[in-house]
């Protein structure tokens, strides 16, 4: 068992329902880092035995901060569907408040053969070993390894487009749960306009799942390349959204979150 393992473990409480531990390894500046949330209500549903099929989206919305070191609670539970597709519902919650921390909807897909097309191409990067290494803040970070591309650091740029090599140290191989959790492993695009660091929180993140079990079976723990790129700020909110690529310029994965900043 990797360290991230222990960190997404998830104990039986009942029918629909977990147990975890928010560990304070993967804490982020403020409360967990979201990727981590993200992974262990993902990991949640697939956990259940009635779950069939693979993950094909996740939608996160970010009630509160999940308290490092605390005990949570997660119910999941089947909303509906059909033959190919299953829609479900995860809630995580904490001791002492009455509404969800964190609530993700997840869409299981049977997957069939048919003909495809990737209308998008992964950005020329160096490769990462010849590129300088870079932690992100807090925790979490120093358990992630990422080696910048372009647009680092993210301060006083012209633009809010990135893109990093990155990598879970734990050597845990790459699955839709670690999928899901480097989906969230880039900077706050507010960031980007800026001196430094200022206050942001993440309100909804949403990732779509592209690559096969086989495609990522064949990554091992190797690193992705992250490309994000801000859409809009304003009134507080400010758009993201980022591509994920293997080494070898498969796309694996998509998403798109929306922050609060200040």
């Amino acid at each position: 068992m990797t360290e991230l393992d222990e960190s997404l473990a998830l104990e039986p409480a009942g029918p629909g329902t977990w147990t975890a531990h928010a560990d304070p390894r993967r804490q982020a500046m403020t409360g967990m880092y979201g990727g981590w949330t993200a992974a262990v209500l993902l990991k949640s549903v697939l956990s259940e035995a009635d779950a069939s099929g693979t993950p094909s989206a996740l939608t996160v919305h970010f009630i509160a901060p999940v308290a490092p070191g605390s005990d949570v609670s997660i119910r999941t539970r089947r909303v509906g569907g059909g033959r190919s597709l299953a829609f479900w519902q995860a809630e995580l919650a904490v001791p002492g408040r009455e509404s969800p921390t964190a609530i993700a909807t997840v869409v299981l897909a049977r997957r069939k053969e048919s003909g495809g097309f990737t209308d998008l191409a992964m950005p020329g990067a160096a490769e990462p070993d010849s590129l300088d290494t870079f932690h992100p803040p807090g925790p979490f970070g120093q358990r992630s390894l990422a080696r910048p591309v372009a647009g680092h650091p993210p301060f006083n740029q012209a633009a809010t487009q990135s893109i990093a090599w990155v990598r879970e140290t734990s050597a845990r191989s790459l699955d839709y749960v670690l999928l899901a959790y480097l989906a969230d492993n880039y900077a706050p695009r507010s960031w980007f306009k800026g001196p430094e660091p200022g206050p942001y929180a993440t309100i909804t993140m949403s990732v779509y799942f592209h690559a096969s079990p086989a495609e990522l079976g064949a990554l091992g723990d190797d690193y992705i390349l992250i490309e994000a790129t801000g859409s809009r700020a304003e009134s507080s909110t400010v758009g993201a959204h980022a591509r994920l690529w293997s080494r070898d310029g498969v796309l694996l994965a998509t998403t798109e979150q929306l922050g609060w900043f200040r």
